[in-house]
């Protein structure tokens, strides 16, 4: 599970194709697996957007949008800052925490997911979970 938002210019692409090349790896195991990535803007990242966004990525990944509040709900239960950041001329962007979480099979968080390794080690270590 990721939070971030489509507008992003390099933390939440980066992360996704990184998610994107751990599934590669998994191969048929991946099936096994979901991977989640909750929009922090939910003002502009709308469900067309994102699934549009989306589709650059393995599709094993999914993603979540809302209105502020359920967004405030779900950031408050998983410990997540966001926060929406102006831009010269009217546009913001946004601050957000940029863990990846592991989840058990019941959706409890288990630990961050390591990112900084290659993503056959990373497979190898979910292939074992599973």
């Amino acid at each position: 599970m990721f939070f971030g938002f489509t507008h992003c210019p390099d933390v939440c692409p980066t992360t996704l194709f990184e998610i994107s090349e751990i599934m590669r790896n998994l191969g048929p195991a991946a099936d096994k697996t979901a991977a989640l990535f909750i929009s922090v803007d939910p003002e502009r990242d709308t469900p067309e957007a994102m699934k549009d966004y989306l589709s650059s990525f393995d599709p094993h990944i999914r993603g979540l949008t809302g209105d502020a509040a359920g967004l405030a709900a779900i950031a408050k239960a998983y410990r997540v800052y966001y926060k929406k950041v102006p831009l010269e001329g009217g546009d913001y962007t946004m601050d957000h925490t940029a863990i990846v979480y592991l989840m058990d099979k019941d959706g409890r968080f288990v630990a961050p997911f390591n990112m900084r390794r290659t993503a056959d080690v990373a497979a190898a270590d979910l292939r074992t979970r599973l």
